[in-house]
Order: C-alpha cells, then sequence, then structure tokens
C-alpha cells in the first residue's frame, strides 16, 4: 500500500501520456501551480461533472497561475473521445498502469454493497511552483469542490 501523501512534501515525479497524443510531466510545471485530480472513470456521474467543473473554471486557474490534469486509468483514445464529448478544456492524463495513481495513495481499498475492491479514491492535490504539496482533498464530493481548490489556488 502507498503512503499517503501529505501537505508539505515533495510532490511524487510522474511522466504520463496525455489526451491529444501529449506527454505531461510534474517537471513541466516548475515555477506554476499544478492542480493533480485523479478520479475513477471517464463518463460516470460524478467525474463528468466534475471535469465540466473543472473545465469551466479554467480560464479563473489559468489567471491564477494554476494548470488542471485530471488522472485516470483510462485509456487516451477513452480520454480523447471523453472531451470530444463533453467540451472538456482541461488536460487528462492516462495511466493505464495505475503508478502514478498508487504514489499519490490514491488507489485505495473500496466498499460497494458490501463487495470490497481496489479502485481510485476521487481525491486532488494542490502543488505549487517549487513541487511541494500544499493541499490534498481526499474522498472528494464533487458539488463545490472545484470552488474549494480554486480558492486554495488564490491563497497560495
Amino acid at each position: 500500500m502507498a503512503l499517503a501523501i501529505e501537505e508539505g512534501v515533495k510532490a511524487p515525479a510522474f511522466s504520463l501520456p496525455a489526451d491529444g497524443g501529449a506527454k505531461v510531466s510534474l517537471k513541466d510545471f516548475n515555477g506554476r501551480i499544478l492542480v493533480l485530480y485523479f478520479y475513477p472513470k471517464d463518463d460516470t456521474t460524478g467525474c463528468t461533472k466534475e471535469a465540466i467543473g473543472f473545465s469551466e473554471k479554467l480560464p479563473d486557474f489559468t489567471k491564477a497561475g494554476a494548470a488542471v490534469i485530471g488522472v485516470s486509468k483510462d485509456s487516451i483514445a477513452k480520454h480523447d473521445k471523453f472531451k470530444e464529448k463533453h467540451d472538456l478544456s482541461i488536460t487528462l492524463a492516462s495511466d493505464e498502469e495505475g503508478k502514478v495513481i498508487e504514489a499519490y495513495g490514491a488507489w485505495v481499498e473500496k466498499s460497494m454493497y458490501g463487495r470490497k475492491y481496489m479502485g481510485i479514491d476521487r481525491s486532488t492535490f494542490l502543488i505549487d511552483g517549487k513541487g511541494i504539496v500544499r493541499k490534498v482533498w481526499r474522498k472528494v464530493k464533487v458539488p463545490g469542490h472545484v470552488e474549494a481548490v480554486l480558492a486554495a489556488v488564490k491563497a497560495l
């Protein structure tokens, strides 16, 4: 089981394929704020609402000096379809092997209808321009979350 990432620690480095054939890595954001969020699956209700919320507020995040990247185990092809279907403007990265998801402690045991299984904990990490985790949200509930993250970005 990966250690949970706490506020004040160096963010685990990553390099992942992203939508549209791009690659994203933590070092791309040196000197910039990064909102890195993990979500269970493209095109499910909560994940869609969260991605639309971040996309709608992306101009505000950009103005505050922050980039937003969503990460799931979905393939790039699924991400591209998801972005097109919902007109998303944020970057979506694919972690099909789950290594980055585990490094951030977002791969957790879940339970549904009494059945236990491993899955992605909806979680968000606010990383400053020096690569330090400044705020962590775990077990995120979508309503109001994007606004809370934006407020935290502006407070940095």
